[in-house]
């Protein structure tokens, strides 16, 4: 079992190497005694609506963040770029991203990011190519000619299944059309037949094969791209350099939220609904990706490779440059 796996090496280094965000409805309350006087206390966080921020929720809930002195609130987003301008200027501190858009907006240099803690890793089931029910798509290689609906053209999702479009005969620049649809919209899109197919993430994955008797087409957390990191949480390195006190006491925060939800399914599938419109009795049969207690440059770097591979980055990156490492 994932849970197990991850249960038996939760622990190893794990304040070491996570970090940071949460969530609360709090409208601000005074540090909690011992918090620095000088930390930033009062912090924005930016997550998607799935699993990936469950560990966030959890921390929020379970008071990690006020432990250590911070008031954390959270704002839902479709993608990094979107709050780019936020991040820039400070008016929110952590966002949850995919490797695949960190990596784009750092190689543009729209923005410098330093990784601060890995957040979710993909696992079979979880993420796909679904179809609804009735389609005349029945193999990937049926997909020629199609649209596919996507949260974002340069993410995870494209990056996923290109190098299975690749093994099906499938040139993803010509036989395939990308459509960019916010995640809380892939239901519905593919209901209507806005698009063919929609790559999706569990919980989605799960509601659109109860509610629409959906199938998943191509599980892309298989084959060459099994096991793939998929998101982390992120700061710009102005605000790592600013915010020593603050970015260390999220670690702590984290690392438990996130020992929890690598060890206890439970408490995530309780937590999926408070904050997603997943229903509590799809969130207790959701396939889960799994929640990674160390931030490694290594498993990072395969997804620069592959996107380099993909002609989604035009030149190699070093990504341990890009994590972020605490001094003394």
């Amino acid at each position: 079992m994932r849970f197990g796996a991850l249960g038996r090496t939760a622990l190893v280094g794990l304040v070491a190497t996570l970090v940071a965000t949460g969530c609360s409805g709090s409208t601000g309350q005074s540090a909690s005694p011992g918090a620095s006087s000088d930390m930033k206390a009062d912090l924005l966080i930016g997550q998607y609506p799935g699993a990936d921020s469950a560990p966030l929720f959890i921390a929020m809930e379970r008071g990690f963040f006020k432990e250590e002195g911070l008031n954390v609130k959270q704002e839902a987003i479709q993608a990094p770029q979107a709050v780019l301008g936020k991040l820039s200027n400070g008016t929110m501190d952590v966002v949850l991203g995919s490797y695949a858009t960190i990596l784009t907006i750092q190689e543009a240099g729209t923005e410098k990011f330093k990784y601060i803690a890995d957040s979710y890793q993909g696992a079979a089931g979880a993420f796909g190519v679904m179809v609804k029910k009735g389609s005349t798509i029945k193999q990937v290689s049926d997909l020629k000619g199609k649209k596919i609906g996507v949260n974002a053209l340069k993410g995870l999702g494209v990056l996923t299944m290109n190098p299975h479009m690749k093994i099906a005969g499938l040139d993803p620049t010509k036989d395939i059309t990308y459509v960019e649809v916010p995640t809380t919209n892939w239901l519905s899109s593919l209901d209507k037949g806005d698009v063919d197919a929609v790559w999706m993430t569990d919980p989605y994955v799960s509601q659109a094969k109860k509610e629409l008797g959906a199938t998943m087409l191509l599980d892309t957390m298989s084959g060459p791209t099994d096991g793939l990191p998929i998101t982390g949480w992120a700061a710009t390195e102005k605000w790592v350099a600013e915010n020593p006190k603050s970015l260390a006491a999220f670690q702590r925060a984290m690392a438990k939220a996130q020992n929890i939800a690598a060890t206890d399914r439970a408490a995530v599938t309780k937590i999926l609904p408070t904050f997603t419109k997943i229903p509590a009795e799809t969130a207790s049969t959701i396939n889960l990706g799994n929640y990674p207690t160390t931030l490694s440059a290594q498993r990072i770097q395969r997804v620069a490779d592959l996107m380099l591979e993909a002609d989604m980055l035009k030149q190699k990156l070093d990504v341990n440059s890009m994590i972020y490492s605490a001094q003394g």
